[in-house]
């Protein structure tokens, strides 16, 4: 396994749409254990491989914050159903120091192949909803600050929530 070195903002390939996997191969196997690795490496709850420089469709991530060790891996994934609405706080690894709001389902249902090339149907709510659609816009070229209406550094936000909490005592 090795770590990746993560794309960020700026480069053009993070714009890009992705094209499917035509088969799991030992190769793309690899790539998916190589992707864990640099997610869980950089402290990420997802990666897509287009943050890796890969254009295929695939991401991996670790949305449930009770069970952080079981990680998910969507090949050629298709988000069947959204519904609901909520409102995140969301950063990414491609865009290092920065935060911001945006509108995500409040539940989705995904499917697509796993790293053995087994057929997935899942369904996720909350902050794994939030997760899967937000690795999932990555491999349509689109990152959170396309989405988002409030773009602020880490600092700023670390501002807000602190003055959020002095006006609650």
């Amino acid at each position: 396994m090795a770590i990746r070195k993560i794309v960020e903002k700026g480069d053009e390939i993070l714009a890009k749409k992705c094209k499917p996997v035509k088969e799991v191969t030992k190769h793309i196997q690899t790539v998916t254990r190589d992707m864990i690795d640099t997610m869980i490496e950089a402290d990420g709850v997802g990666l897509a491989a287009p943050q890796i420089g890969i254009m295929k469709r695939m991401f991996v991530c670790r949305p449930e914050l009770e069970d952080p060790e079981h990680n998910y891996v969507f090949i050629n994934p298709e988000i069947l159903e959204k519904e609901g609405e909520q409102d995140s706080m969301e950063g990414c690894l491609s865009v290092p120091g920065y935060i911001g709001h945006v509108v995500r389902p409040e539940k989705v249902r995904i499917q697509g192949l796993d790293a053995e090339g087994e057929m997935q149907d899942l369904v996720f709510d909350g902050f794994a909803a939030t997760c899967i659609c937000h690795e999932y816009d990555h491999l349509d070229g689109i990152l959170y600050t396309d989405r988002s209406d409030n773009v602020m550094t880490n600092e700023e936000y670390a501002e807000i929530l602190k003055k959020q909490e002095e006006e609650e005592r």
